[in-house]
């Protein structure tokens, strides 16, 4: 699984604690609000809101929670604007993160984050600390692939198409995303997922004693309200 994405929160929490699906849904109510502030209220020609709507709905999101996230987004309810803003750092034997955020406070964000790296032997980096080493990519999961369409989707510009235990992993370009969603939609093929991510170029080996901290660390970060996506080039 490609970083530790919106997908891998999804599926983890679905299952989990009303406190724990509180936290996603605070998150992907975030992404709503902040997709119509930036591109419209209008999904058909709103890209990032289909994404984000098409998120939320994934993770059984309720409907009026997302109706409140685009009057939010479009000026209609009060509050403080959400901002996206990424930070970068390390957490345990230097592994590399990188931090996708969506914030009305970016003091407190910061804040926590530094408290949460540090706590796990890590710290905040500044910009461009470890951000060079990542990539970024359109990713799309389904659930299942032929050869013709495998074939089609190359064709079409896919990067790599890898299939795992439960689903298809298909990476493209990051503008190339939205043509290859709408792709695969034409052709009946349903989209469990699709995201621009941060990809690690390299992997870095972890050591046993650093793993329970990374996983403690994971678990946090997707506590966190304002974290969006994160990213590591740790090979667990």
């Amino acid at each position: 699984m490609s970083g530790h994405s919106k997908w891998a929160q999804i599926h983890r929490q679905k299952g989990a604690a009303d406190a724990k699906r509180g936290a996603l849904f605070t998150k992907l109510g975030n992404a709503i609000s902040l997709a119509v502030r930036l591109g419209g209220p209008d999904p058909t020609t709103n890209f990032k809101l289909r994404l984000a709507i098409d998120q939320a709905k994934t993770a059984n999101l309720p409907k009026e929670n997302a109706e409140r996230a685009i009057k939010r987004g479009a000026g209609e309810l009060a509050g403080q604007k959400i901002k996206a803003v990424t930070y970068e750092g390390f957490g345990p034997e230097g592994v590399a993160f990188v931090i996708e955020c969506l914030t009305d406070n970016r003091n407190r964000t910061s804040s926590a984050l530094k408290h949460l790296l540090t706590k796990y032997s890590g710290n905040l980096g500044g910009p461009n600390s470890v951000s060079w080493l990542f990539e970024s990519r359109g990713v799309i999961r389904i659930k299942k692939i032929d050869e013709e369409l495998e074939l089609a989707l190359i064709d079409a510009g896919a990067k790599d198409i890898i299939k795992e235990a439960d689903n298809v992993v298909i990476y493209t370009a990051p503008n190339d995303l939205k043509m290859t969603k709408e792709f695969l939609e034409q052709k009946g093929i349903k989209v469990e997922y699709a995201e621009v991510e941060q990809m690690a170029k390299e992997k870095k080996m972890i050591k046993n004693e650093a793993k329970n901290q990374l996983e403690k660390l994971f678990l946090e970060l997707d506590d966190n309200e304002d974290v969006n996506n994160y990213y590591t080039n740790a090979e667990i």
